[in-house]
């Protein structure tokens, strides 16, 4: 194995995804791939926590009906989320009754759960798994950035967390389903940035040296796929990115067809700034959009990279550095 790649002969195949978007979601240029879209950003509970969990529940489920498959025959649910000690990600665990991992990623949870649940089948201790992530706006920006009702002036660089969850299903491998056949595990990546409202540009680094590594150890190029797709970078850290890349000697017309969930999740509008972030934004896309495309094979390759500021509450109010991560998996329809 090269230094953070992982292989899997067996190629575990993502059998069924369920993708919940909120209210404002139904803006994003990929709302028409997601499964439900709620009227409500609580989905109608009491509380943005409550929500945040229920939407999640609501996601995983229909990734169960999709398979035809019920929680009970699920070996493993992987989960997490922005809000303090993943609590949602918690509540998800108990309501569904399955041996749980929680992981923390930030917003490359849903991919490092990806992983490990890939990981598990290879080892044939699993049959079925869930993996992912969600976010929940009001939830999250309060703990991260300001209170919504704070009403604070944002800058151009800042991102808008989405309100979404997104769950894929890993089984052994099976036909007709998109497979998983490498992993990349991302390194913490450290350059000093301190700046919660410019995390594109945090994380853009961690992405670099994943792609790179992983490009490395399976002895690929950028033209090897489809697609290359990160999450979140937004409008500001996927230029960054595509210079490093330029930087590294990657070919510069390869480097500009990578694409970036968070640019280009609600489009142009400027009222989210330089775009989308959340555990919940690369899930939902990626486990949504991109997954169709390899379904209706638009794609027979797709190397899907999700970025993680890691970053706390604690660490903001010290004006600490946010030092980032990126999980990558080659995904392919064979």
């Amino acid at each position: 194995m090269d230094q953070g790649v992982i292989y899997f002969p067996s190629k575990p195949s993502i059998i069924a995804s369920g993708v919940v978007g909120g209210p404002l979601e139904k803006k994003s240029v990929f709302a028409a791939d997601f499964d439900l879209l709620l009227d409500d950003e609580r989905a109608e509970e009491k509380s943005n926590e409550k929500g945040h969990k229920q939407m999640a529940l609501q996601a995983c489920q229909i990734a169960l009906e999709k398979a035809n498959i019920k929680e009970r025959d699920v070996d493993f649910l992987m989960s997490g989320d922005l809000v303090n000690q993943m609590t949602p990600s918690n509540f998800l665990a108990s309501t569904l009754g399955i041996p749980y991992f929680g992981l923390y990623s930030a917003c490359a949870t849903s991919i490092s759960g990806a992983i490990v649940a890939a990981l598990l089948t290879e080892l044939g201790a699993s049959k079925y798994a869930l993996a992912g992530a969600a976010s929940q706006h009001n939830s999250i920006e309060r703990q991260f950035r300001y209170p919504v009702e704070y009403g604070g002036q944002k800058p151009g660089t800042a991102q808008w967390t989405v309100t979404a969850a997104g769950y894929a299903l890993i089984a052994k491998g099976q036909m007709n389903s998109p497979v998983i056949e490498a992993a990349t595990v991302g390194k913490s990546i450290d350059l000093q940035q301190n700046d919660p409202f410019h995390m594109g540009a945090a994380m853009a680094p961690a992405a670099c040296d994943t792609i790179t590594r992983h490009l490395k150890g399976r002895g690929q190029s950028l033209s090897d796929y489809d697609l290359i797709i990160t999450g979140d970078l937004a409008k500001v850290g996927l230029p960054i990115l595509q210079e490093c890349l330029i930087k590294e000697g990657m070919a510069q017309q390869d480097v500009m067809k990578i694409r970036d969930a968070g640019a280009e999740f609600y489009g142009d509008d400027q009222k989210f700034l330089a775009g989308a972030s959340g555990a919940g934004c690369s899930a939902s896309v990626f486990f949504s959009t991109i997954l169709k495309g390899l379904n209706e094979k638009k794609y027979e390759r797709v190397l899907a990279v999700a970025t993680g500021a890691l970053l706390s509450p604690l660490t903001v109010q010290q004006n600490e550095s946010i030092p980032c991560t990126a999980h990558a998996i080659e995904i392919s329809m064979k």
